[in-house]
């Protein structure tokens, strides 16, 4: 289907060889003399894009491009003048032009404009693909070798690269295949955990992970002033890429990298350990009254600063520090307000759990169901939320000041489409990425097992208790009214298990641009 150009100039047949260009090219061109005959044009008929000339008789460019905008805020307008003044440019770039030309003009100049407002996004889905089609086979032989585990940092830096670029592609069909080689490489990297995990736990060629974290890569900056630590509660590292350039007007980036979360990667598991410095079986002896197990009453995250604090002190850190957690909104606009009290302090850690309710509301709330029914949907639910949120506000403030800011979280988090059946205890956990009881009946295939928690750093509260972690996208479902919870359940945000989305997660160390 050609597309229709609306060219507005009050020289137009000294325009004839172009308008003639663009016809040879396929492109339907209707030409006026005028600003108010353009308007009067729109008002007819629908077009494409619309060029536009800035001194013209009568009604001006500029308030022909005020009045377009009024009617069609979407409409692609490319201002041509024959003014090179700093304020028209501006003037015209705010109000959002797509483009802006210098007379005279040459036809390719016409035709590039053209196709970066028009075919853009067909051109940049074609570029794409191509490109992932000749990265494919590389991947898939590099899915085939004993990849460690700084090579699968690699690999999933990799991938969630290509799931960004496929953000921008209409190709169906390439975004499938895509899929089915992340749904490999999850397969491959389950295998890979379960055999080195228990290694790495132990102190054999571990990657940095929860309970080193702190101690290995936020120390080395408590000494430069004041710090600001991020925790956003499941922030997937393809989220932070989203947010990464929004950020970017206001920071600059001094270290990006990846650690592995502890398994389970759920919060009371993972944040515990972040904040401590300690593996769950540690915390649990040093702190055992405010340790909680999965079948006990009560919080499993309430002595996140009392964890921190005493982690503080091993490292040497005699410095003034502060903690907050962020659970809704009117504590995120509270904390903004009083940002003035953070700045005497050595170190601020806030914790802002938007993301883990959002993603958790993807289960519960029909309305999220079908806002992020997919990752790509999912990416761009977060950057909304980020884009508005007391937390934007709060980094914003920190930049103002220069400070440094460390963004993490404790976990990721895996949409999950395939039930596996299990069988427990009333006791066993309800999580449904992983389970933590007795007597657990499940499928071998699907699941990592750990029958001797202790080995994996996790508690052992009866001498039979077991774990068992879902692996790719799997997740847990009873046979007792099997069908309504698969149904239920199925293609939502989960955490606990193993998966690259849910082990791999950012450290991002930020200054403020003052």
């Amino acid at each position: 289907m050609e597309a229709k150009i609306l060219w507005a100039d009050d020289e137009i047949e000294l325009l004839k060889p172009h308008v003639l260009f663009l016809e040879s090219k396929g492109y339907s061109v209707k030409t006026v003399t005028s600003g108010l005959d353009a308007i009067d044009e729109l008002a007819e008929q629908d077009f494409d894009l619309v060029f536009l000339d800035e001194n013209m008789p009568g009604l001006t460019g500029l308030e022909a491009l005020e009045r377009i905008k009024e009617k069609n805020s979407s409409l692609p307008v490319i201002m041509i003048t024959k003014s090179e003044e700093e304020h028209i440019m501006e003037e015209a770039i705010g109000s959002k032009i797509a483009d802006y030309l210098i007379k005279p003009v040459n036809p390719n100049q016409i035709l590039l404009s053209i196709k970066k407002n028009l075919d853009s996004k067909r051109l940049v889905s074609e570029k794409t693909n191509t490109s992932y089609q000749q990265e494919f086979r590389e991947i898939g032989m590099r899915l085939g070798d004993r990849l460690d585990w700084r090579e699968w940092v690699e690999m999933y830096q990799k991938l969630v690269y290509w799931d960004l670029q496929m953000d921008a592609s209409s190709d169906d069909s390439m975004k499938e295949i895509l899929e089915m080689q992340k749904s490999e490489a999850n397969q491959q990297f389950s295998k890979y955990i379960n055999e080195y995990y228990a290694e790495w736990i132990m102190g054999v060629d571990a990657p940095e992970m929860s309970h080193t974290i702190l101690k290995n890569k936020l120390k080395p900056h408590l000494d430069e002033g004041p710090v600001y630590l991020m925790v956003i509660d499941n922030l997937r590292y393809d989220q932070w890429k989203v947010l990464q350039p929004i950020l970017s007007e206001f920071f600059t980036s001094k270290s990006e990298e990846i650690y592995y979360s502890i398994l389970p990667t759920a919060t009371q598991y993972a944040r515990n350990a972040l904040f401590a410095g300690l593996m769950p079986s540690a915390i649990e002896k040093k702190f055992p009254k405010l340790w909680k197990n999965d079948e006990d009453e009560g919080g499993k995250n309430l002595h996140e600063r009392e964890f921190l604090e005493d982690n503080l002190k091993r490292m040497g850190y005699n410095g003034k520090f502060s903690y907050h957690k962020i659970t809704n909104l009117n504590a995120g606009k509270k904390l903004v307000d009083n940002f003035t009290n953070l700045q005497n302090n050595d170190l601020n850690v806030i914790v802002y759990n938007f993301v883990d309710m959002l993603s958790h509301a993807r289960t519960d709330m029909e309305v999220i169901r079908e806002l992020a029914e997919d990752e790509s949907a999912y990416r761009s639910l977060t950057q909304s939320w980020f884009e508005h949120s007391p937390l934007f506000d709060i980094m914003k403030r920190i930049s103002e000041l220069g400070g440094k800011m460390v963004i993490t979280t404790d976990h990721g988090t895996v949409r999950v489409t395939e039930p596996s059946k299990i069988v427990g205890d009333k006791n066993t956990s309800t999580n449904l990425r992983y389970k933590h009881g007795r007597n657990l009946s499940y499928n071998e295939k699907d699941v990592l097992e750990a029958r001797e928690p202790g080995k994996i750093g996790l508690p052992t509260p009866h001498l039979t208790s077991a774990y068992v972690f879902a692996t790719d996208t799997k997740y847990f479902v009873y046979p007792n009214n099997y069908n309504h919870f698969v149904k239920f359940y199925n293609e939502t945000f989960q955490h606990g298990g193993i998966s690259l989305e849910e082990v791999l997660i950012p450290w991002v160390v930020l200054e403020g641009k003052g």
